[in-house]
């Protein structure tokens, strides 16, 4: 059975991120080939290196930052939190500059040639509120009370980070009765009160009219 070019397999996944591994494998042939194949694409502008092993094809139309998500972290289950999943259920208009991401790992940042991903660590009670974003289901989110609640759990921290949305915008169907839910969740009884008054100010700032429990 006759070889296929990198190119071709990489059509054959027909997904804009695939693995060394993934083209090798269609193309039956070996991982060091495939990568210097690889290689060369992305010093011609055709594919992007993500990181070791993985990589990204810009020009196709289903190509979002966000979709690389969850080949960054394989062994472990991430979702899109905080302002980034605020932007994308259009409760904040601002675009964020780096992609937020919620953990049970270690908090870090990792930087590639497609976007800035920074993962931030949640007690694992914490770890769930997400579902498949979009009809392609690409990668997890946040739902838009479960990313505020994020937010807010991370300010309790050094450096008050998210601490303030001076561009908030409550969409209609955010509750927040379902917001509570998830603060009562929250094991650390300091932290807890917190997050709980901090959403108390924002719930308050809204009309009463465009309130919903």
């Amino acid at each position: 059975m006759s070889k296929v070019s990198v190119i071709q397999a990489i059509g054959n996944v027909n997904r804009p991120v695939f693995t060394t591994r993934e083209i090798a494998t269609l193309r039956r042939g070996s991982l060091s080939s495939t990568s210097q194949s690889l290689a060369l694409l992305s010093e011609q502008g055709v594919v992007k290196k993500i990181t070791r092993g993985i990589w990204a094809l810009p020009s196709h139309p289903n190509f979002t930052p966000f979709i690389v998500v969850p080949f960054l972290t394989p062994e472990q289950r991430v979702y899109v939190s905080f302002i980034s999943a605020l932007h994308l259920h259009g409760m904040i208009e601002q675009i964020p500059q780096v992609i937020y991401i919620a953990t049970t790992g270690r908090g870090r940042i990792i930087n590639t040639d497609v976007g800035t991903y920074s993962f931030h660590q949640l007690n694992p009670q914490l770890f769930k509120g997400f579902e498949w974003y979009g009809k392609r289901e690409n990668f997890l989110v946040a739902s838009p009370e479960k990313a505020l609640i994020d937010c807010l759990y991370l300010s309790s921290r050094k450096g008050k980070r998210f601490g303030s949305f001076p561009e908030l915008e409550i969409t209609p169907d955010f509750s927040f009765d379902r917001a509570n839910e998830w603060v009562n969740l929250i094991p650390d009884k300091r932290i807890r009160g917190y997050v709980a008054g901090k959403l108390e100010e924002i719930k308050s700032d809204i009309p009463e009219a465009r309130r919903r429990e």
